[in-house]
């Protein structure tokens, strides 16, 4: 199963692309394991238009015509469920197990998606009720990935509390 990230805008060189490239490389080396065959970050362009309406549809286009056929589609939304790493990696293990070709992340632009991404994924996933920088976020989600493949794999780097 591949896993693939697809984000608005661009992480620029710095610590956030720094962290979020070694959770990756911790992913791919970590997930093959497990059945996951790699994690791919596609950056998608901001859209320039003036209207938060238009720019939100011009992304969302944007990402779904990226999406495999057949994949878990899992939106970042502030108003998505929180979910604990286990369930998580409990979600990637049922589609995965399923015969899902990709679990396709998606991170909306500072305007989010449209509503028939939100409605089309199979979850919506917030980290918490506070606003994330879509920076952190980037990283917290690969964070969480990765976490989640150590949870399948039976590898002690989660520890719960």
């Amino acid at each position: 199963m591949r896993l693939i990230v697809a984000a608005v805008g661009r992480l620029k060189s710095g610590p956030e692309r720094d962290l979020a490239e070694r959770y990756r490389e911790r992913v791919v080396k970590a997930g093959r394991a497990v059945g996951f065959q790699e994690i791919e970050i596609i950056e998608i362009a901001e859209s320039h238009a003036r209207d938060a309406a238009r720019r939100k549809t011009e992304e969302s286009i944007a990402i779904a015509q990226l999406m495999p056929e057949k994949s878990a589609r899992i939106l970042l939304d502030e108003r998505g469920q929180n979910v604990g790493s286990a369930a998580f990696a409990e979600h990637l293990r049922l589609w995965r197990d399923q015969g899902r070709a990709a679990a396709f992340f998606l991170l909306g632009g500072p305007d989010g998606l449209a509503a028939n991404l939100r409605e089309d994924a199979d979850l919506a996933l917030a980290f918490g009720a506070a606003t994330w920088p879509h920076q952190l976020v980037r990283v917290m989600l690969l964070e969480q990935i990765y976490r989640a493949v150590t949870l399948l794999a039976g590898h002690p780097y989660h520890r719960a509390g």
